[in-house]
């Protein structure tokens, strides 16, 4: 893939540094753009955790499209608005990038790419393949590595499930969101070779990488890739009887959950010649988590458990064990989870064919094994389908038990997903009796360790508290007013009466 001499800023390069700017200055971006109001509200500080608030922005679009009843991938996308939002997304992640590897970027249309790359397999009509970002030219080393096509991961985030693959042009998995895609692209600090600092051109020109793709990457995804093939041709239809759906997220029970929780509501979003989708309201985009009011769909998965996997996917917490496993079993589950977001049924009356049953029973295996030797988001994982009655046993109750103790060994463990989780359960009554003490001691633990959503509606139970103190202390103080003013005109009386 390599060039001998260094190329000139191409027309993209020129592109990406006019959105930039205009978003910067508060300037409407040429041809206009969707959802402009939210991502000004997403902070975009050039830094990792804003691509984790972009991709909570990107989740929340797709659900509300999805609840509004226009999700249709090739009616969006033929829409100037809706387009220029995906390329600004992917322009930003490449700022991002190169604020990491501290090197020249050099953004490429299809166009050039058949030009320079002409092994790469591209296809015309595939709009995630219309740009890709490079490195530096004038560096034989840094051009030697893959481009990255940062629409990609933005695609599958809005639109990917069994039935809609997304096939890489380098080969490999694509990442669900632009956080897991940048960040499987950083540099190896550890190799100094990886890391190096080179005079960029221009104040807005931006660059990106991607790690190369391993012999393994492509026998990594092979059993999933099978399982998606099988999935594609179950149909899935008739009812069968399985444990009661867990309760959806409502929290009702909670004085908390019912003045504080953050929420995202959404008005139903017109098709028109050009549609321009918009978020009706964005009241904590920072939040890792959001939620929507709008219910013109009824999702299959409780919102409770909709919210985990989001968390699981967009908030990192280190793990040292069990990581392989994981991710092994979460390619497999992925899958089934999208193709049960698509049903507009509950997940009891979802049934698969045998075969695909036995390949989720050893995924959970798998990630069994992974909760075993400690991985925290493998027992939430594994917590999760034995709360919703799709354990690897048919022994209700015994599951919910061991769920419940799955949550509290990831939460004794500090991971704030699951101690958000567990204040959940707790407000909730599910799988443990109902206790609100417990459910704010959770609460404010997860908002301890970080946790953006728990820490919102901690401070907002305290600003809740201050102002019932306030209001009981005036109350007071009026009373103790009245009582004076009644002691005053009493007095008054009497010396009239005296007089």
């Amino acid at each position: 893939m390599s060039v001998s001499s260094a190329s000139p800023l191409t027309p993209l390069d020129y592109m990406a540094a006019g959105y930039w700017q205009d978003f910067l200055a508060g300037r409407p971006v040429a041809g206009g753009i969707a959802y402009e109001t939210e991502l000004h509200a997403c902070v975009l500080d050039e830094s990792l955790e804003s691509l984790q608030r972009i991709d909570t922005l990107l989740s929340q679009v797709r659900r509300d499209m999805v609840k509004s009843g226009i999700w249709d991938e090739s009616t969006l996308l033929v829409d100037e608005y809706y387009r220029n939002f995906l390329v600004f997304l992917a322009f930003y992640a490449g700022r991002v990038l190169a604020q990491q590897w501290q090197s020249r970027p050099h953004w490429y249309g299809q166009f050039e790419l058949r030009k320079r790359y002409s092994e790469l397999p591209l296809i015309t009509d595939d709009f995630y393949q219309h740009m890709a970002v490079g490195y530096n030219d004038n560096n034989a080393a840094t051009d030697a590595r893959p481009l990255f096509f940062a629409l990609e991961p933005i695609g599958l985030r809005l639109f990917g499930h069994i039935d809609r693959p997304f096939d890489a042009v380098q080969g490999g998995q694509i990442a669900s969101g632009l956080y897991q895609a940048v960040k499987t692209r950083l540099p190896d600090l550890s190799d100094p070779s990886s890391y190096h600092t080179n005079e960029v051109a221009t104040p807005d020109a931006t660059q990106s990488v991607q790690s190369p793709i391993t012999p393994n990457a492509h026998a990594e995804t092979s059993a999933a890739a099978n399982l998606h093939e099988q999935l594609k041709k179950a149909p899935v239809s008739h009812p069968v009887t399985q444990a009661d759906r867990v309760v959806a997220d409502t929290e009702t029970a909670s004085a908390i959950a019912t003045t504080s929780e953050t929420s995202m509501s959404a008005a139903p979003l017109p098709v028109e010649n050009h549609v321009r989708p918009e978020l009706s309201e964005v009241t904590e985009v920072t939040s890792p988590v959001t939620k929507s009011i709008a219910s013109a769909k009824t999702s299959p998965t409780p919102e409770m458990f909709t919210q985990l996997l989001i968390e699981l996917d967009e908030i990192e917490v280190p793990q040292t064990v069990g990581v392989t496993e994981y991710q092994k079993a979460c390619k497999v589950l992925d899958q089934f989870e999208q193709h049960i977001a698509k049903q507009d049924k509950p997940r009891s009356q979802i049934v698969f064919s045998d075969d695909h049953v036995e390949a989720k029973n050893k995924a959970l295996q798998t990630l069994q094994v992974a909760a075993e030797t400690g991985n925290t988001a493998a027992m939430l994982r594994l917590a999760m389908y034995q709360l919703l009655g799709e354990g690897l046993t048919a022994d209700n109750e015994s599951d919910k038990k061991a769920a419940v103790d799955w949550v509290k060994q990831a939460a004794s463990k500090n991971d704030s997903r699951a101690q958000r989780l567990l204040s959940k359960l707790y407000y909730q009554g599910v799988g443990v009796p109902q206790d609100m003490a417990n459910g704010k001691y959770w609460l404010e633990q997860a908002s301890d360790n970080g946790h953006m959503e728990a820490a919102n509606l901690v401070r907002q139970w305290e600003q809740a508290q201050a102002l019932i103190t306030t209001q009981k202390q005036e109350q007071h103080s009026t009373k103790r007013y009245q009582l004076l003013f009644g002691a005053v005109i009493l007095i008054a009386l009497l010396i009239l009466i005296i007089v």
